[in-house]
């Protein structure tokens, strides 16, 4: 059952659409939970909300579906600075002015989900979607007879079983591979960090968490950036052009984040590639082997 991430992101939604409530007990009234005097609009003890729901059906009716469109006020200052002017976005978060963002790995979470969801598109099931290329009875000499030791022909039939069963049943293949992508995906951000760790090593006063922040950050307007090129080439395939902007939003977050210059940046964003490159290889490695060994089941 692969639901953590999707778990995650939609308790982080519900945090990014939480507000005030509009009709809070007055101060000092007790909590309805665990009768504590209250402070303010949640109680100070157990968290709950202090909100009086003896209302009209109409009244609540039209609240609950205004609250659907009513976004916290850090998320409308958050997304135009992701997009426009992310290294401030990120010094400020590092410089301790956090209150005012939507926290970063919240929005990181939240994203993921986005980007598997334009992924997907809402198509056909991948039942009807994905065919196997070759027959199931293909690939009984597809892969290399083993001739050497007994752990090496196990190897080789355990790979060759396991690749009929993907063959033979293509839409739990995909099924597995999509939910333990959603999985992995969140690997990306320790190895983005790493990746910066070492670039940085040198410099005093930063630190592996000022990478986090960064590889938030970035991988956030990543995310939405290839979410939204996805979308918008289903309409028209002129939209394409806007993945272009991936290297450009990449060179000013850095550059201006690090303080880095010309040179420095592009030569970190060389590196950055194909470490990520690399990066990227281990984890669909990782993840066609899982895949695999699910077939197992």
């Amino acid at each position: 059952m692969a639901h953590e991430i999707e778990a995650a992101a939609a308790d982080s939604v519900g945090q990014i659409l939480r507000r005030k409530p509009r009709d809070a007990q007055p101060l000092g009234a007790l909590c309805a939970n665990c009768a504590t005097p209250l402070q303010g609009p949640w109680c100070h003890v157990c968290g709950q909300s202090a909100t009086d729901y003896h209302r009209s059906i109409f009244r609540l009716a039209v609240e609950l579906f205004g609250g659907l469109f009513e976004f916290d006020s850090r998320f409308w200052r958050t997304l135009p600075n992701l997009f426009i002017n992310p290294a401030r976005l990120t010094r400020d978060y590092l410089e301790g002015h956090r209150a005012p963002q939507t926290p970063p790995f919240r929005i990181f979470l939240v994203v993921i989900v986005l980007l598997f969801l334009a992924l997907d598109g809402g198509g056909k099931p991948a039942a009807e979607t994905v065919k196997p290329a070759v027959a199931p009875e293909m690939m009984k000499g597809s892969f290399i007879e083993v001739t050497g030791s007994e752990t090496e022909k196990r190897i080789n039939a355990w790979m060759r079983s396991r690749a009929n069963a993907a063959l033979a049943h293509p839409a739990a293949f995909t099924a597995s591979l999509q939910a333990w992508a959603q999985r992995l995906s969140v690997l990306t951000l320790p190895i983005s960090a790493l990746l910066l760790g070492m670039m940085f090593f040198w410099r005093r006063g930063v630190f592996m968490f000022d990478h986090l922040i960064f590889s938030m950050h970035s991988l956030s307007f990543q995310g939405l950036l290839v979410s939204a090129t996805v979308l918008l080439s289903k309409v028209s395939p002129e939209f394409g052009w806007l993945i272009l902007l991936s290297p450009v939003h990449l060179f000013v977050h850095l550059q201006g984040t690090y303080g880095l210059g010309v040179f420095g940046t592009l030569a970190r964003m060389f590196l950055l590639f194909w470490g990520s490159l690399f990066g990227a290889v281990m984890i669909a490695l990782g993840l066609l082997l899982i895949g695999l060994y699910e077939m197992g089941g």
